[in-house]
């Protein structure tokens, strides 16, 4: 049990200031354009996770130096043509989707063939979806069963820019493909269905030739070669999707409120903060400001006195497609029958959180109703857990860990939860923060073990 958590008591109410870690998204693609970029890049409040440490491990891999202390991190780039290409050279991204997929479109002009690699979840995970329009750049792949990693890259040093239409919302996709587009001749036309943002607004801080026409379902991004890139100095703000279980927690512990400083709220991102005020929570941002093309703030939440249920709209899906497994856990309290569609999206994750959330729902004695793409919950405000919920073998999935302590802090009951370790991938900080709040004394703390 060295790597399981014990959770026996609800918390109680609370009022409290904190800080989350660096968003995991930007802290990525940080490493990554720093990398070709010319000169020395510097990042504070760099999320210190496994997911940036394997960006960090693939790039040096590719002969790019780096310096880390704490969460401070120098990146010696070599310039858009800097990577060196050695034989037999193998990359592994191991959790990190972001990685994987992001990276494959800086490595279409590789001189040598390079494997890729990643753990068993990422393993399991399509990267057809980012080998099919990489190739129309003139790279080749060969992947494992024509969908999975391992995969190798067969690049091609004399790229073409492309036509491509991205049409599931998703932003590795999208952003894989700006990354090829770079390095390709002429220019690269996109067409994307709504996803997050960041890759495009690093692209035009650094002044790269993109431009971005914004439609009402989709973006149309126009990008052609870059020659040169400027250092990316950032101070990485706090990362939505990790403040989003301290939000939850917060809506779902009578009479408390929070205030989460410094965090990302990126348009693209915050679907979780439009669904929760929609569900009648109380949740304002102050101190706004914005950095580097993206909206910072601090955010204070307040616990409703009634959560309201919820036909969800489809547009917010995107916006908020990590967030869904702790959103269904708040719906689980609502005063009513919510119903979230078309979210097919969420089983191409580190694990599949659509019938992880209905798993977790049903433990807790949540009656569902759910399909392939698409799940009702019938809400219970007076929902108490008296019993024993084991989670375990949900492939080190790090937001079904998460999701599970929050809901065992807000219902109750027993809950025995395995592979502690996954929030080393996007969170190692989790349940250090939650001890921040909770207050525990010595003899409870023995009981968190």
């Amino acid at each position: 049990m060295k790597n399981s958590i014990v959770i026996r008591d609800q918390i109680n109410n609370f009022n409290k200031k904190i800080e989350v870690s660096g968003d995991k998204s930007i802290s990525i693609r940080w490493v990554l354009f720093s990398s070709i970029a010319n000169g020395v890049s510097k990042a504070k409040n760099l999320l210190n996770s496994e997911d940036v440490h394997a960006a960090l491990k693939a790039i040096k891999v590719l002969g790019i130096k780096y310096k880390l202390k704490k969460n401070i991190c120098e990146i010696y780039g070599k310039g858009i043509k800097g990577y060196k290409y050695k034989k037999n050279l193998t990359i592994n991204a191991e959790n990190s989707g972001t990685l994987g997929r992001l990276l494959l479109g800086l490595l279409i002009n590789t001189t040598e063939p390079i494997k890729l690699i990643g753990d068993k979840s990422l393993s399991k995970r399509d990267f057809r979806r980012i080998s099919d329009p990489l190739s129309k750049f003139g790279a080749k792949f060969k992947l494992n069963n024509n969908k999975h990693l391992p995969l190798t890259i067969f690049g091609n040093p004399s790229l073409k820019g492309v036509n491509y239409e991205e049409k599931k919302g998703s932003a590795q996709c999208k952003s894989s493909v700006i990354f090829g587009a770079m390095r390709a001749k002429g220019h690269t036309f996109v067409k994307a269905k709504k996803s997050r943002n960041h890759t495009e607004l690093l692209c035009k801080y650094l002044g790269l030739p993109i431009t971005i026409q914004q439609k009402n379902k989709h973006d149309e991004i126009r990008i052609g070669e870059v020659k040169n890139l400027k250092p990316l100095n950032y101070n990485i703000p706090g990362d939505i999707s990790s403040a989003a279980f301290f939000i939850a927690l917060t809506v779902l512990t009578n009479d408390s409120q929070l205030t989460i400083k410094k965090v990302n709220i990126n348009p693209s991102r915050i679907g979780i903060i439009t669904i929760l005020k929609k569900m009648g929570i109380k949740i304002t941002f102050k101190n706004l400001r914005f950095y580097r093309g993206e909206r910072i703030a601090d955010l204070k939440v307040k616990s409703p006195k009634i959560i309201k249920s919820i036909n969800c709209p489809t547009k917010l899906n995107s916006s908020a497609i990590d967030e869904f497994l702790i959103i269904f856990i708040i719906a689980a309290k609502a005063n009513g029958i919510s119903y979230f569609r078309n979210l097919s999206e969420l089983n191409q994750k580190e694990s599949p959180r659509l019938s992880w959330g209905k798993y977790i729902l049903n433990e807790m004695g949540i009656k569902t109703v759910a399909t392939k793409n698409s799940i009702k919950i019938y809400g219970n405000p007076d929902l108490k857990i008296d019993k024993k919920i084991v989670i375990k073998n949900y492939l080190k999935d790090h937001r079904v860990f998460m999701t599970s302590v929050i809901a065992a802090l807000s219902f109750g009951g027993k809950w025995i939860i395995h592979d502690k370790d996954s929030i080393k991938t996007s969170f190692p900080n989790f349940l250090n923060i939650l001890d921040q709040i909770k207050n525990l004394n010595n003899e409870k703390k023995k009981k968190y073990t």
